[in-house]
């Protein structure tokens, strides 16, 4: 596990030295290895763990986790609330990270259960923001952008498309095969969070966009390799980070405001704003908890309402 100063979330760089108290944090990083979370999950917990030691329990010469009180969760909390951002959001995400590390630390050994410094208490407050969703002529503009021939146009271009018609999550876009992809069907099997697969749809165009890909990718030096998205110029298959890259470039030649969760916002939104089923909503995004329901339920209901007083106004 490195300790070396690394970025946590917004840019924030920290040492994450946590000196007595990262045994424990190495740990709780095997128990999450062992139930199998993904790599990105385990990342955020880890640093979150490890900040609030290196960073305020050691300066505050607490060097057992027994030690550790709400009070001390509350000012880091709070401290990071006043540092990073009104909104809450920053804080009430390490909020959360913390809370697991505290939930295992507490319950890991039943024969020597620990106090949970954390039990009874809430996350902070967090602002409702806008849901940011896709105007119908930014999607023309961005899709716009790969028009032309050519690996490089018909790859991004499929890429767009599934991200418009399926909302799913950039690893689980990284991560397709071949295998995973039915353009008869126009589904999708994709591995989510926790390793849990799905299958999502996806509309013709879309279909006829892969379609096209796939005959430039044949043609490509590693096309007998099962991943479904290859690099330009023979390059090895996309990275998530890569297709992140990709998304923000064609964004900016587009002049839209772009990344790939922004998709995710629009599918959801616009599945309730047409009046889609929750339910169904729920297992096309993996979603496990009826959470993010609520927000986007709202976003929709907003979007319905101004549609409803231009016709209700308009007819006065």
């Amino acid at each position: 596990m490195s300790t070396a100063p690394v970025k946590v979330g917004r840019g924030v760089r920290c040492d994450l030295d946590a000196g007595p108290l990262a045994a424990m944090v190495e740990s709780f990083e095997l128990h999450l290895h062992a139930e199998r979370k993904s790599p990105k999950t385990i990342r955020t917990y880890i640093e979150a763990a490890l900040w609030f030691a290196g960073s305020y329990l050691l300066g505050a010469g607490i060097t057992d986790w027994a030690q550790v009180t709400r009070k001390d969760v509350q000012h880091w909390i709070a401290g990071l609330a006043a540092r990073y951002g009104k909104s809450g959001a920053y804080a009430s995400n390490q909020f959360r990270a913390l809370q697991q590390f505290f939930k295992w630390y507490a319950t890991e050994d039943p024969a020597d259960p620990r106090p949970n410094p954390m039990a009874g208490l809430k996350p902070p407050k967090v602002d409702e923001t806008e849901v940011p969703v896709f105007t119908a002529a930014e999607l023309t503009a961005l899709l716009a952008t790969c028009k032309g021939g050519g690996f490089e146009n018909r790859r991004d271009h499929a890429i767009l498309s599934l991200f418009r018609d399926t909302g799913i999550r950039l690893a689980e876009l990284a991560g397709l095969c071949l295998d995973d992809v039915s353009l008869r069907d126009r589904e999708a099997l994709v591995t989510g969070k926790g390793s849990r697969q799905r299958r999502v749809r996806f509309t013709y165009d879309t279909a006829r966009a892969v379609d096209r890909y796939l005959r430039e990718r044949a043609r490509h030096k590693l096309a007998a390799r099962p991943r479904m998205w290859l690099g330009t110029k023979n390059r090895d298959p996309m990275t998530p980070s890569g297709i992140y890259q990709m998304v923000c470039r064609r964004g900016a030649q587009a002049r839209v405001e772009v990344h790939p969760h922004k998709f995710r916002h629009h599918f959801s939104h616009t599945w309730l704003d047409q009046e889609g089923a929750e339910g169904d909503l729920m297992e096309l995004n993996g979603w496990s908890s009826p959470q993010m329901l609520r927000r986007y339920g709202r976003s929709a209901a907003s979007a319905r309402a101004r549609r409803s007083y231009d016709r209700i106004m308009d007819a006065s």
